[in-house]
């Protein structure tokens, strides 16, 4: 299996291999979306150095084989940074450690989210597989499933708690890089959702706006 390759054979290493399948995507959420849950995550684990997000990542789980690439992953367990450099490609050989949660977001253009991708995750063993469909009109959009048994149960109630990551995840309308519309946000154990860094900035420029005024009110200039 994927973790049980001989070391001693001489394996492709990242460099060695694609960073991703070249296919571009056909839709900018498949971007955005994983990319602001990269951001907020930097956030709330600011302090931590043992988990990796991939976003348009390549994951080899077989050297002879092409790489999976899910529009985002999570990892826990491994180091942020190899050796003062960045990941080319999430390599499971080298690595060591199956990413805990891996996004795909769908578009007009069906990449097997619910088929074939679905079915390797599940036989490579990754703990979450999540789908975004914004394009959903009555059905659920964020499906969120577990490995049980060898197979991918969906979870129910939004946001959805993660017991092993200690977070939630869910849908909210809100404003990223200008634009509003639903995004995918982090929630914490009582469901509150953790702020972007766009948001917090706009709390402090706010709060600092507000101390001013204060102090403007009691004949004091804020610029001394």
């Amino acid at each position: 299996m994927l973790l049980n390759y001989n070391p001693r054979q001489c394996l492709p290493s990242a460099e060695d291999l694609p960073d991703s399948d070249d296919t571009p995507v056909d839709n900018q959420l498949q971007h955005l979306i994983p990319g602001l849950l990269e951001a907020i995550l930097a956030l709330i684990w600011s302090e931590r150095m043992d988990w990796f997000f991939g976003v348009d990542m390549g994951i080899y789980s077989d050297p002879e084989q092409p790489a999976i690439v899910p529009d985002g992953f999570l990892s826990v367990g491994v180091p942020r940074i190899i050796d003062s450099d960045l990941r080319l490609s999430y390599v499971l050989w080298e690595e060591q450690k199956l990413p805990i949660m891996v996004l795909e977001v769908v578009s007009q253009t069906r990449r097997g989210e619910y088929t074939q991708k679905k079915q390797e995750y599940a036989k490579l063993g990754i703990l979450y597989y999540l789908i975004y469909n914004p394009l959903r009109k009555r059905k659920q959009k964020l499906e969120v499933y577990k490995l049980e048994n060898g197979e991918y149960q969906l979870l129910a109630g939004e946001p959805v708690w993660l017991p092993e990551l200690n977070l939630g995840i869910g849908r909210e309308e809100g404003k990223y890089q200008g634009i509003t519309r639903e995004w995918l946000y982090w929630y914490d154990q009582q469901g509150t959702r953790y702020l972007t860094p766009e948001e917090l900035l706009e709390q402090e420029r706010l709060r600092s706006q507000r101390l001013e005024e204060i102090l403007r009110s009691h004949g004091i200039d804020p610029n001394v």
